[in-house]
């Protein structure tokens, strides 16, 4: 597989990913959509329909679609550690570009719910009002709680994705097959239901970064603050899960 397939297959499967993830985030918080307060259940679907699509995609360079993923797949010994560098990128690149898509696709209620009097009093505060549809953030902020709760949810997804057996396709790349990327899906549906209320379940660094960069940058009136202070826990909290996942496999399930 050449560093073209990695980067075309893992941008692209991040992209939608976030898109649909994001979207229907947006969907459901944002005024003037058809969506609008449908709850955290259809979030937490949406969110596994974005898994399955992206990672359907992103077949081709084994749709780790997620650096933790990418961690994992390294320390068990699937992935090339030269490579990690590339996917972990390209992911990122990938969740940048998928918040971009949602701003454009939700453009209209992103105006129409930021120019409303109620968040024009909000446009300090920080995380921003629309945050949600961007990254993550905990109900109650405890950062040693909150890193605790991403790297056990994190931990869930690791150890399901290593322990359904992954498959490797005829150039030798070891990933999600069709199979294993809808029950990964469910897997991410049912981290959200279970453990996704204290923190958002962020389990993946670059679909918190990425759209986090976008948000700082987008020009969305009365947006409020990226929530920088916060920022590490939703990246180092998913790669300390994985790593912590991989390590207990390598001992004593491979």
């Amino acid at each position: 597989m050449s560093s073209l397939d990695i980067f075309t297959s893992e941008v692209t499967g991040t992209m939608v990913l976030i898109l649909l993830g994001g979207g229907v985030v947006a969907a459901v918080n944002l005024k003037r959509s058809k969506a609008f307060a449908a709850g955290w259940v259809a979030i937490a679907f949406g969110w596994g329909f974005g898994v399955l699509t992206g990672a359907y995609i992103a077949q081709p360079s084994g749709a780790h679609l997620n650096p933790a993923v990418t961690l994992a797949l390294a320390i068990k010994g699937d992935t090339p550690w030269g490579d990690v560098p590339l996917y972990m990128g390209s992911e990122l690149l990938g969740a940048i570009l998928g918040a971009v898509l949602v701003w454009v696709a939700y453009y209209s209620q992103f105006q129409a719910t930021l120019r409303e009097p109620d968040m024009v009093e909000m446009k300090h505060a920080n995380p921003g009002p629309v945050h949600g549809v961007f990254f993550t953030s905990p109900e109650v902020r405890n950062g040693l709680l909150n890193f605790l709760t991403e790297v056990i949810a994190t931990f869930v997804l690791i150890f399901a994705i290593l322990t359904q057996g992954l498959v490797k396709d005829a150039d030798g790349t070891i990933g999600l097959g069709r199979m294993g990327a809808l029950i990964t899906a469910l897997v991410v549906v049912g981290i959200g239901l279970s453990l996704g209320g204290p923190t958002g379940y962020a389990i993946n660094p670059a679909r918190d970064l990425g759209p986090r960069l976008a948000h700082a940058v987008l020009p969305l009136p009365n947006k409020g603050g990226s929530d920088w202070s916060y920022a590490w826990v939703p990246v180092v909290g998913p790669l300390v899960g994985a790593a912590i996942a991989a390590g207990l496999y390598n001992l004593a399930w491979a």
